[in-house]
């Protein structure tokens, strides 16, 4: 019991973080050794469709278009996935330019941050069911029952709130990313 939150939160955060990481290494270090690093150079690209793509679900959240929204989540969170490892991949090991390395940087810490905001709001969306079937067990009063449950609402209502966060790293990364893409195209080197 002492190891539960270690074992189903902490660990499956890092690793999902480590794996895409550990994932993007293995990838640039296949194509350096099959000399194909020039394939790096176009996988920003689509790297970047997929991320741009998956803002589709922060489109629907707002009601500017029409959606499925969980099933929308679940394909942000791939698309993002996917997209990110693409980047890192094209990002490689080069270390030849700043703007781009901030922008893989602000990339890394937006992961980060949507992996914090899904674990933490799973974990208490789990706390506060748990509490409201064990004082549905107990048969209270719904004036009782809502007393009770008042700081874990309140707990949760402040973990949804993580987006407050999530929505400026997003930003950062969306400009360095942007700035990346402009000075590309400012000094078009695509040997």
């Amino acid at each position: 019991m002492r190891f539960d939150l270690l074992r189903h939160e902490v660990v499956p955060f890092f690793g999902a973080f480590a794996a895409l990481v550990a994932a993007a290494l293995l990838a640039d270090t296949a194509l350096h050794l099959a000399d194909a690093v020039w394939v790096g150079r176009y996988l920003g690209i689509l790297g970047t469709l997929l991320i741009l793509g998956s803002f589709g679900y922060s489109l629907v959240k707002r009601g500017l278009v029409a959606g499925a929204p969980v099933r929308l989540l679940r394909m942000h969170e791939w698309m993002a996935w996917a997209g990110s490892w693409l980047i890192l991949v094209h990002a490689g090991i080069h270390f030849d330019a700043i703007l781009a390395w901030l922008a893989v940087a602000a990339m890394l810490v937006n992961i980060a941050s949507g992996l914090t905001g899904k674990y933490l709001l799973r974990r208490a969306r789990v706390r506060l069911e748990a509490t409201i079937g064990r004082l549905d067990a107990l048969g209270l009063s719904a004036a009782e029952r809502e007393a009770q449950l008042h700081w874990d609402a309140f707990t949760f209502d402040m973990v949804r709130q993580w987006r407050a966060v999530h929505y400026p790293i997003t930003l950062a990364f969306a400009l360095l990313a942007a700035g990346h893409i402009g000075a590309v195209f400012v000094f078009w080197g695509w040997r």
